[in-house]
């Protein structure tokens, strides 16, 4: 093999491996959400919904991810907010550039999930199922925290 040959099988091969591996590590995501917290997929669709939304500043639509009341800091300030018109009102008090940052930049593979739920970042924000049964059984995925991450 010549050079050029033996250098753009190196250069495939780590494709191949680097693709695989992010395969891999969203496998293992899917599977810790499986077993720790129920269905990834629904978990998934959320969490791709809330990025798209923050990162379109779509108000309403990160609005109608959240589980409301949700204590959160308005500019600063502690404010439990009741419902999504109230989260429309104080959107850009809450969606601060760091958290927003934490939601866009967030990549699904990375994610850490744990009987809490599944944080975003450095924890500024978490997602988790509601239920609407003893059993957990029928459930909603939310938004259930919002805050300022810890710095690194």
């Amino acid at each position: 093999m010549d050079r050029k040959s033996l250098r753009t099988f190196c250069v495939m091969m780590g494709l191949v491996a680097f693709g695989g591996g992010a395969a891999s590590q969203e496998k293992t995501v899917n599977q810790s959400i499986d077993e720790s917290l129920g269905d990834h997929t629904k978990y998934e669709t959320v969490i791709k919904a809330l990025q798209k939304a923050v990162a379109a500043h779509d108000a309403p639509g990160v609005a109608a991810l959240v589980s409301y009341p949700i204590g959160v800091k308005v500019r600063g300030k502690e404010t439990n907010i009741k419902s999504a018109k109230a989260f429309i009102e104080h959107y850009d008090g809450i969606m601060t550039p760091g958290i927003t940052k934490a939601i866009v930049d967030q990549k699904y593979e990375d994610l850490t999930v744990n009987y809490q739920g599944i944080m975003f970042g450095d924890g500024q924000v978490w997602v988790n199922g509601i239920c609407h049964d003893n059993a957990c059984s029928n459930f909603d995925v939310k938004v259930i925290t919002i805050q300022e991450g810890a710095s690194r």
